[in-house]
C-alpha cells in the first residue's frame, strides 16, 4: 500500500487486454498512486459497473481501502469520454483538501463549494460552464440552502457524468454519525438524467445501516451481492472485509482518572510515531492537552470549538510529525488522512463500537503495526446520557414548529422561530432539516415555511433507533470486558463475521500493554484535577425575537447591566472536580472524583448538615476566590434562591462571608415558574425574566452604604447562564457596582 491510501494491495488482477478500459483504468491509478499500484478486483468490479455499464454501486470497505482511486478512475475514464464533470458529496472539509490534492497528482481538476470559500464560488461556476473542473465536491449542506438548490443544483444534476457521496452511512438515522443535510439527495436522485451513474462509499455500515442508505438514495434496498450480466438497472452491492491487519486493539482499566492521565505523561514517549488521543468531550480535550504539555508532550487540543484556521494548523503539524498527538474529540474523524499514523488512544469510551471502529480507523494505513488503546473512565455513561437526550424531538415539538410555520404566513428564520418553540437552536435546525426532505416545512429565501403536506411522525421508527443505541452502548460496555478477540468482535458489530481471531489484540496476545504508572505522575495529574475553576463569560447579547415572547429586549446587554466575568468550581463533564460537583449538585454517585488528598476515601472529602455545601467544596471554593484577580475585592455577598437546594445555596454564601469577613446582603428569591425545563436560550429566558424580585433589605444595602460597591452573586449551578444575567441586571439597577457570578457547577 502507498503512503496516498489510493493504491490498494492483494493479489494483482488479470492482465487486461491492450487498449482496453481496464488497462486504461490501470493506467489512471498509477497517475493517482504511484507507478506500482494496481486494481483490486472490486475496484475494477466497481469502476466497471460506473463507467461501462452506467449503473449505480455502494461500496462498503474499510478506511484506507481505496474507496476514493474508484471515483477519481472512474471520472477520468467518464470525462475523457465527453462526460460532464463528476459530482462529490461529502461533509468533510478536511477530506475536501486532501481529495483536490489527490486529484491534482493525477491530472484531474478538482474545486470545491463549501462554507469556507465563499470567495470562490463565482469563479468555480464560472469554471465549471467552461468545462475546466473535473471534480467538483459539495459539503452536504448546500443542497439544503435555497439559492443553489433553486438555481445551481439542477444544473449540475443535468449536466453531472458521475454523482458520489461519499460517508454514505450519515444519510441514515441508525448510523452512528446521522446528518439530515445528506438526505436531500433522495430528492436529487430522481432528477438525474437516465444513464448518469451514481456512487456511494462508506467505511462504517453494518447491514442495517445498508440497507437504509439504499432505500434513502433510491439505491433499492433488495439489490444482489453479486451482479448478474445485463441487470444494468440494479444496484451494485460490494462489501469487503472491515478487518485491519495493522491495528493492535486492547483496554487498559485503570482505577482513576488520575491514573489514566498519569499513564499518558509515563508512556505516550514509548508509542511509536505520532497518533491521535480521542476524548468525549471540549473540555476533556482542552485538559488532558494542558496536561501533556504541561509534562513536556508537544501536542494539541482539537474540537469542533477550534477555530478553523487553528483546526488545519493542528492537522498539518500532526501530518508532519510536528507534534505527538492531538487531543481531538470526534470532529477529527472521517476523512483525516495520515498513513502513518502509529496510535490512537480513547480517554474515554464511545457510545457505539461502530463509531469506536470509525474512530481507530485512522491509524495504521501506511505502517505495519498501529496500537489502538481504550481507556474507559467513570464519567463516559453520563455523556452518553447527554448525547442520547438530544435526539430527533417528540412529536408534541415537531407539531408546534409547524403549527407556528403555518400561523406566521411569511417564512420564519430560525432565529426567529427559535423562541416559539421548545427546541434548542442545534436540534431546531436539525428537526426542520428533515422536515424539508419530508415534504412538511421548506427551506426558502428569508427561513421556513411550512408546505400544508400532510406529514406522520415515524414514532416507531425513532422508537427503534432509540433502543439501537442502548443496545450499542451495551456493546460497548461487552467490549470493554471482552476475554476474547476484539477485532472479531468489532467486525461481528459491523455484520462482517468472521470465524478466526486476529491474533494481535491484548486478549490474542499479540498486544501487551504496560499497566504501571508512577507516583510521580499520578501525583501530578491528581494536583492538575484537584485545581478547581472554570471562566463564566457573561452573557453579552440578549436572545433574538424576545418580542415575541412579550419581554421588550433586543441587541446588545447594555455596559450598565452587564455581570463581570465569574467563575465556577468546575464542569459537570470536567475529568477532576466536575466528577465531585455532578454528584453533590444531582445526587449522583461520585465515583471516580480524585479527592484532595489522592488515595483517600471520597466519602473523607467531608460533609455539610442540614444539605448544606462538603468541605471539600468549600476548599475548593476558597481557591477559586484567592486566584480569581479581580479589580476591586467585593464587598458583600448576595445569593440567588434555589427552589431544590436552598440550604446548599444559603450556606455557600454563609461560608464564603464567615471565611472572607464579608456580610452577606440577603437573597434574591425565586418565586416563578424555572427555566430548566426549557430547551433554548429564549424560553429560559423568559421563564425567568419574572421569577426574581429584589427584597428591601438588598435593595436598600445597595442603594445605600453598598451603592456602587462590588458584590459576590452565589449560586449552585449555571446552564444557560440567564438566571445570573437577569439577577446582575437587577443588582446594578439597584445601585450595585461591578457584579461577580460565582457558582459551584456549570451543567454542560
Amino acid at each position: 500500500m502507498t503512503s496516498s491510501g489510493l493504491s490498494v494491495s492483494g493479489s494483482p488482477a488479470p492482465a487486461a487486454p491492450s487498449g482496453s478500459l481496464r488497462e486504461r483504468a490501470e493506467e489512471h491509478l498509477r497517475a493517482l498512486a504511484g507507478p506500482a499500484a494496481t486494481l483490486r478486483e472490486d475496484q475494477w468490479t466497481a469502476i466497471e459497473a460506473l463507467v461501462a455499464d452506467r449503473r449505480r454501486a455502494l461500496v462498503v470497505q474499510r478506511t484506507g481501502w481505496g474507496k476514493s482511486a474508484v471515483y477519481f478512475v472512474a471520472t477520468a475514464l467518464l470525462r475523457a469520454s465527453g462526460a460532464g464533470p463528476t459530482v462529490l458529496v461529502s461533509p468533510l472539509l478536511a477530506l475536501m483538501r486532501n481529495q483536490i490534492a489527490a486529484a491534482e497528482r493525477a491530472g484531474i481538476r478538482a474545486a470545491t463549494i463549501n462554507s469556507t470559500n465563499v470567495e470562490d464560488w463565482a469563479s468555480t461556476y464560472a469554471q465549471i460552464n467552461q468545462g475546466d473542473i473535473d471534480v467538483l465536491l459539495l459539503s452536504p449542506e448546500r443542497l439544503n440552502n435555497p439559492d443553489f438548490r433553486d438555481s445551481v443544483m439542477p444544473e449540475l444534476a443535468a449536466s453531472c457524468g458521475l454523482l458520489v457521496v461519499d460517508e454514505a452511512h450519515c444519510i441514515s438515522d441508525w448510523g452512528h454519525d446521522f446528518r439530515p443535510d445528506f438526505r436531500r439527495l433522495r430528492t436529487l436522485l430522481p432528477e438525474l438524467p437516465a444513464g448518469i451513474p451514481v456512487l456511494a462509499t462508506t467505511a462504517t455500515a453494518n447491514s442495517r445501516v445498508v440497507a437504509d442508505v439504499t432505500e434513502v438514495l433510491g439505491l433499492g434496498a433488495s439489490a444482489p451481492q453479486v451482479p448478474e450480466p445485463g441487470r444494468n438497472g440494479e444496484v451494485l452491492v460490494l462489501r469487503g472485509s472491515l478487518d485491519r491487519e495493522s491495528l493492535q486493539l486492547g483496554v487498559l482499566r485503570l482505577p482513576s482518572t488520575a491514573h489514566r492521565l498519569g499513564w499518558l505523561a509515563d508512556h505516550l514517549h514509548e508509542l511509536d510515531g505520532s497518533g491521535i488521543i480521542y476524548t468525549l468531550t471540549v473540555a476533556a480535550s482542552q485538559e488532558v492537552a494542558e496536561y501533556l504539555r504541561q509534562r513536556g508532550f508537544s501536542v494539541a487540543a482539537y474540537s469542533g470549538k477550534t477555530e478553523q484556521t487553528e483546526r488545519l494548523a493542528a492537522e498539518d503539524d500532526l501530518i508532519s510529525n510536528r507534534v505527538k498527538a492531538l487531543v481531538a474529540t470526534s470532529a477529527l474523524g472521517m476523512g483525516f488522512d495520515k498513513p502513518d499514523l502509529g496510535f490512537v488512544i480513547h480517554f474515554g469510551a464511545p457510545a457505539s463500537p461502530i463509531a469506536y471502529y470509525q474512530q481507530v480507523g485512522r491509524a495504521g494505513r501506511g505502517v505495519d503495526r498501529a496500537q489502538v488503546i481504550l481507556m474507559p473512565g467513570p464519567e463516559d455513561q453520563a455523556v452518553w446520557d447527554y448525547f442520547a437526550s438530544v435526539g430527533f424531538p417528540r412529536e408534541a415539538q415537531v407539531r408546534e414548529a409547524l403549527s407556528v410555520l403555518a400561523q406566521n404566513g411569511a417564512p420564519l428564520s430560525t432565529a426567529a422561530l427559535e423562541p416559539r418553540v421548545e427546541l434548542s437552536r442545534t436540534r431546531l435546525e436539525t428537526m426542520l432539516k428533515v422536515l424539508d426532505v419530508d415534504g412538511a416545512a421548506q427551506r426558502v429565501k428569508g427561513g421556513w415555511v411550512a408546505t400544508g403536506q400532510p406529514w406522520t411522525y415515524d414514532v416507531d421508527r425513532y422508537a427503534r433507533v432509540g433502543e439501537v443505541r442502548k443496545a450499542e452502548q451495551q456493546a460497548m460496555r461487552d467490549y470493554l470486558s471482552l476475554t476474547t478477540c476484539r477485532m472479531r468482535f468489532l467486525r461481528g458489530q459491523l455484520d462482517d463475521p468472521t470465524d478466526t481471531d486476529c491474533g494481535r489484540c491484548d486478549n490474542c496476545g499479540g498486544l501487551s500493554i504496560p499497566a504501571a504508572t508512577s507516583e510521580r505522575a499520578v501525583s501530578e495529574a491528581s494536583a492538575t484535577l484537584q485545581r478547581p475553576g472554570v471562566v463564566l463569560d457573561p452573557r453579552r447579547q440578549w436572545p433574538s425575537a424576545m418580542a415575541s415572547l412579550g419581554v421588550d429586549l433586543r441587541g446588545k446587554i447594555s455596559a450598565g447591566d452587564l455581570a463581570e466575568s465569574g467563575r465556577a468550581i468546575a464542569r459537570y463533564t470536567d475529568l477532576g472536580y466536575g466528577q465531585r460537583v455532578r454528584s453533590v449538585l444531582t445526587g449522583s454517585a461520585d465515583a471516580g472524583f480524585d479527592p484532595p488528598s489522592a488515595g483517600s476515601d471520597p466519602a473523607d472529602a467531608g460533609s455539610a448538615p442540614a444539605g448544606g455545601v462538603p468541605a471539600d467544596l468549600i476548599e475548593a471554593t476558597v481557591k477559586v476566590l484567592a486566584a480569581w484577580g479581580w479589580k476591586s475585592r467585593p464587598a458583600g455577598v448576595i445569593s440567588i434562591g434555589s427552589r431544590s437546594r436552598p440550604a446548599l445555596v444559603a450556606d455557600l454564601a454563609a461560608q464564603i462571608g464567615r471565611i472572607g469577613r464579608l456580610p452577606v446582603l440577603g437573597t434574591v428569591p425565586h418565586h416563578g415558574g424555572s427555566g430548566l425545563a426549557r430547551s433554548n436560550s429564549a424560553q429560559r429566558l423568559r421563564a425567568v425574566w419574572d421569577s426574581y424580585q429584589l427584597p428591601a433589605e438588598v435593595a436598600d444595602a445597595l442603594s445605600g452604604q453598598y451603592r456602587d460597591q462590588p458584590v459576590l452573586l452565589v449560586d449552585d449551578f449555571t446552564d444557560t447562564g440567564w438566571t445570573l444575567t437577569v439577577v446582575a441586571r437587577m443588582l446594578r439597577s439597584a445601585g450595585a457596582g461591578p457584579v461577580y457570578p460565582l457558582v459551584l457547577g456549570i451543567a454542560g
